[in-house]
């Protein structure tokens, strides 16, 4: 049986029920115990403090998305004004705590500053047709990157098992975890709303390939430092192991929805090789005798 189609009810019911199920974690449930601090630090300092990171500029997502998305539904501000962005920055205090906790400094969070490319493309998102081509993007980019922290905290979760540390495994990592399958969920749900309805003419779906393919960054990097610390991330998570089906599972919604009328790209040449150059320039910084953890 194939699965139902998206729709706006559909999709307002799911904001809703996020709302209700997975209100910001509780900061007081966290339990900081740490059996060996050290051995995390020196296994997931790296990814930990480029994850809280990333969760923390949230509020500076915020404000990007207000430039890029000024007519946006009712669902879609509810979504990230009144429950992504709240479960997103209560991460980011729970990871940049456990941080201090494993004797890191904090997490230096960009929470302000919109890019002048974000303002000037926010002009151009008052033409409704392309408004609705940064709108798919923006579902799409949501959807890759919440995969990602999937995986991300998967990996971390079942690390901090293997370590005994189940403590920040359960009240922090996990509780985190649980949140993120709902945000996916809403920009899949989205992104097959706009294409299965039509919402986009041949040439809106042409420019959206055009810039996803052109324009490809991954999540939290913004500098070419940033580029290698994600990187990092990759290779102290083990997601470069087999980094082919990693990507592909990332990349999964945006292969079937762009590339569908290529018989569906299994990989994204653009995004496989964003994750391999940023591994191999990890790997360059690790030969060259780097710190790996923020000191």
């Amino acid at each position: 049986m194939s699965a139902p189609r998206a729709d706006a009810a559909r999709i307002a019911e799911h904001v809703d029920r996020l709302a209700e199920r997975h209100p910001p974690i509780d900061l007081a449930t966290a339990d900081y115990a740490v059996r060996d601090p050290r051995a995390v630090r020196e296994r997931f300092g790296l990814a930990l403090d480029y994850m809280a990171r990333v969760e923390m500029e949230v509020e500076r997502n915020v404000l990007e998305l207000a430039v890029l998305l000024p007519e946006v539904s009712e669902s879609d501000r509810r979504f990230y004004a009144d429950v992504w962005s709240p479960q997103e920055e209560r991460h980011g205090v729970l990871l940049d705590t456990l941080a201090h906790y494993l004797g890191m400094p904090p997490v230096a969070a960009n929470t302000e500053d919109v890019p002048r490319s974000v303002r000037m493309l926010g002009l151009l998102s008052h033409l409704t047709p392309v408004h609705e081509v940064i709108r798919l993007l923006y579902y799409l980019t949501g959807a890759a990157t919440e995969k990602a922290a999937m995986m991300a905290y998967a990996s971390m979760s079942e690390g901090l098992a293997e370590m005994g540390e189940t403590a920040i495994q359960r009240t922090v990592v996990d509780a985190i975890k649980v949140q993120e399958p709902g945000h996916f969920a809403f920009y899949r749900l989205s992104a097959q709303e706009m294409v299965e309805t039509g919402a986009l003419a041949p040439w809106q779906m042409h420019l959206a390939r055009l810039l996803r393919s052109r324009a490809y960054s991954l999540v939290g990097a913004k500098s070419e430092e940033q580029r290698t610390d994600f990187g990092g991330v990759i290779v102290e998570l083990g997601l470069d192991e087999d980094l082919e089906r990693s990507v592909r599972d990332i990349s999964r919604l945006e292969s079937q929805l762009l590339w569908a009328h290529d018989k569906g790209m299994a990989v994204p040449g653009y995004a496989l090789k964003a994750f391999r150059e940023a591994a191999a320039d990890y790997r360059e910084r690790l030969v060259g005798g780097q710190a790996l953890v923020p000191a």
